[in-house]
């Protein structure tokens, strides 16, 4: 009986040894990889935590206005606020004049009204598709001179969807099988 045993753990070794030499080796992360992969899981790319786009994914202009408190910020306001940051970056990252900040962040926030969801949520999906593109197209060295502004993006992009996940459990319309019970 020991033989056997003996046998199937050497049998089991084998067949693992096998298994590895057949993987293929991992190409080394790179930063334009890491860049994109940090910003394509708080953007769209659901993996361990839910992306922006998931979070206002299916919402109404109606529930984008819901606040908790007066002193709170809707669903509405957080989503123009990552759009208003969001594009301002890009303007910058592409080297073009963007448009004209007082330095006022509450203002970042201000310009949300219901009629105003569905374009805010077209501008912001078509911004990230921007922002998806100039990474990947751009080369090592501007990469290099912008990567904390883009590590910087992504983490306040995943902060504001925490924000915007607690906003619609808290109104009752997020669902809960999208990924935060």
């Amino acid at each position: 009986m020991s033989r056997l045993i003996l046998l199937f753990g050497c049998f089991s070794c084998l067949c693992f040894q096998q298994a590895i030499a057949q993987e293929k080796p991992k190409v080394p992360a790179t930063l334009k990889s890491v860049l994109l992969t940090q910003f394509k899981t708080t953007w769209d790319k659901q993996e361990w935590f839910v992306p922006v786009a998931k979070g206002i994914e299916g919402i109404t202009a109606q529930q984008a206005s819901w606040k908790p408190t007066d002193s709170s910020h809707s669903v509405g306001e957080l989503a123009y606020h990552l759009l208003f940051w969001n594009k301002h970056l890009l303007a910058q990252f592409n080297g073009q004049k963007d448009q004209t900040f007082s330095g006022n962040n509450n203002e970042t926030f201000d310009a949300f009204t219901e009629a105003s969801w569905a374009d805010i949520v077209r501008q912001l999906n078509q911004v990230m598709k921007d922002w998806e593109d100039a990474i990947a197209k751009a080369d090592d060295a501007k990469l290099q001179s912008w990567y904390t502004s883009i590590a910087n993006m992504n983490t306040h992009n995943a902060y504001h969807t925490g924000q915007i996940l607690y906003i619609r459990k808290q109104a009752g319309n997020w669902d809960a099988e999208k990924g935060v019970k």
